[in-house]
């Protein structure tokens, strides 16, 4: 039984940033990918970012430059800071780590992340 819980969405104006926060009620043994999606009404569940052993990276196009994601695996944490925010980065935000073998993958409860023009 893990629990992944979020913090650090709100409401920004454009061009504002946030950090978003994901900390595991314990290590979970075996993720090598910890990750950030986000979903708006109408839309699917959208990659935004991941991070995995190594500390390789990926972003979605839409945020590249703006969005960075880090962990701290002594906190059972990772982040994504958030920068130059625009109207369409308003979304419900989640929080995931997954496992490759077996694939299992673990879900924070979102957080919603609003930006005003």
């Amino acid at each position: 039984q893990v629990q992944l819980v979020e913090s650090g969405g709100g409401l920004v104006q454009a061009g504002g940033s946030l950090r978003l926060s994901c900390t595991a009620s314990r290590n979970i043994f075996g993720i090598n990918t910890w990750g950030w999606y986000r979903q708006a009404p109408g839309n699917g569940r959208e990659l935004v970012a991941t991070i995995s052993t190594g500390d390789r990276t990926t972003y979605a196009d839409s945020v590249k430059g703006r969005f960075t994601i880090s962990r701290d695996s002594a906190k059972n944490t990772w982040y994504l800071q958030m920068n130059s925010l625009k109207p369409e980065d308003t979304a419900n935000y989640y929080c995931s780590a997954q496992s490759s073998w077996p694939r299992s993958t673990y879900w924070g409860q979102g957080t919603q992340v609003t930006v005003s023009s």
